[in-house]
Parts: structure tokens; sequence; C-alpha cells
């Protein structure tokens, strides 16, 4: 019966608008598609481990073997980033700097 309270909770969650978030989505960076996702909750195993769930593997692209970036933030919490997301970021910003004379 929990089980069944707490998933009624979490879809009802993801329903929710987020306040400011709509309005600056909107006005200032307006997006085709929906940008932001609560997937619902995982649980910590044993050793640390988490399960991503399966619409947010879908969602953003993440297959096994793929390597991910643990970010965090004391105030803003953790982060998943694929590593070779950030090594393409990165090589932009690298890219449109140009090279030292030498």
């Amino acid at each position: 019966m929990i089980n069944t309270i707490e998933r009624t909770n979490m879809i009802s969650m993801k329903n929710k608008n987020c306040g400011t978030e709509d309005l600056v989505d909107e006005m200032i960076a307006p997006r085709k598609e929906k940008t932001k996702h609560l997937f619902g909750s995982v649980k910590v195993g044993e050793r640390g481990q988490i399960v991503i769930p399966k619409e947010a593997r879908e969602i953003f692209g993440i297959r096994q073997g793929d390597i991910l970036l643990v970010l965090g933030d004391v105030e803003r919490g953790i982060a998943l980033v694929k590593a070779d997301a950030l090594q393409e970021f990165a090589r932009k910003i690298l890219d449109s700097a140009g090279r030292p004379d030498e």
C-alpha cells in the first residue's frame, strides 16, 4: 500500500508546474520540448550504486558502458553528466578561443 501511495505522489509531482521556472522557460529561454523532468526516486544499494530510470536513460541517450561524471554542489545537489558531452563542450570552447601566437 505504501508503494502505491508513494508512486501516486510521484506521478502527481511530475504534473505540477515549477512556479517561476515556467515563466523563465516561456519568456527568456523558450524551448521546443519539455526540458525538466522528475523521473521518480532511486534507492542507493549496499555498494553506493543506483539504477538510472529507463526513461531518463532514453531521454539522455545513456547506454551501458557510457562514462558519467558525478558533479556536486553543496547547495543544489548532485548532477550526472555524460563525459563525452562535456568533452565536446570543452573542445568547442578551446576551438573558439583559437591558438595563441607561437
